[in-house]
């Protein structure tokens, strides 16, 4: 079956490093989200020229694209200047791999101090701060649409909605934490795909991010038809970690599809 949008994957299914993953992914994905990290003195992952040089071969060779997930939950110093330590990483990651010219980075902001009840003079300058963070992130990615804000859990589900009216930032729809807090996903997702360019699935088990597998099969057919019947043209991305769960992962699509 000929699907609308480019089903994806991350860079961690097998346990090696980008490349080796790259290599096993291709031919069985069309996107690969860079899951990217930098520990302060410490390890990061980011990728060296030559590695990059590499990762672009492959995915001119394979047609895959690249998504990438920015490594922390942006915001501003507590003195609303722009040197908190998420956008200084947010910028080292950009600069890094801005010649893979992603599809999208995906972000998440940074709303625990005002999700639960706030004064009106909180969240607005919340929402202020997080409009001055996403500008100077969109200036290192090269447009703000090129940013996917992503609904997180334990956040209620307008809590961006104030952000989407500032910004013609883009959606990153993630489906498992839909799920994870008790939604059923197709008004929000009807909602918010004329602006999403990747979507997230994963299923539940002990926790979040397994197989989808363990997701009822009509729950999972009620998503893919309702992407497949808007010709959402975006990046669907299966965000688990391991052989196993990407495997049965995708059984469960297929599975779903032919018995529609």
């Amino acid at each position: 079956m000929n699907l609308p949008f480019r089903l994806g994957a991350t860079s961690y299914v097998i346990p090696a490093d980008i490349l080796p993953n790259l290599h096993y992914l291709a031919g069985k994905v069309q996107d690969v989200e860079l899951v990217l990290f930098e520990v302060d003195d410490g390890p990061n992952n980011l990728p060296a020229p030559a590695q990059l040089d590499e990762m672009n071969a492959i995915a001119r060779e394979h047609g895959l694209t690249f998504t990438v997930h920015l490594p922390l939950d942006l915001r501003l110093a507590d003195n609303g200047s722009l040197r908190h330590i998420s956008l200084e990483k947010a910028r080292r990651v950009i600069e890094c791999v801005h010649s893979l010219d992603p599809v999208a980075w995906v972000l998440h902001l940074d709303g625990k101090a005002v999700r639960g009840n706030p004064s009106p003079e909180a969240y607005d300058r919340w929402l202020e701060q997080a409009e001055a963070s996403l500008r100077q992130v969109g200036m290192w990615a090269g447009g703000l649409e090129r940013l996917a804000v992503e609904n997180l859990e334990g956040y209620p589900l307008d809590f961006y909605e104030p952000v989407f009216a500032r910004l013609p930032v883009s959606r990153c729809v993630d489906i498992g934490h839909l799920w994870l807090d008790g939604h059923a996903p197709l008004s929000y997702l009807r909602r918010a795909l004329p602006r999403t360019r990747v979507i997230h699935i994963h299923g539940l088990a002990e926790r979040d991010h397994r197989s989808l597998a363990f997701v009822p099969p009509e729950s999972l057919r009620v998503v893919l038809q309702e992407l497949i019947h808007a010709q959402y043209r975006g990046v669907l991305t299966v965000e688990v970690f391991s052989e196993e769960d990407f495997v049965s992962s995708l059984e469960a699509i297929w599975r779903v599809l032919q018995d529609a």
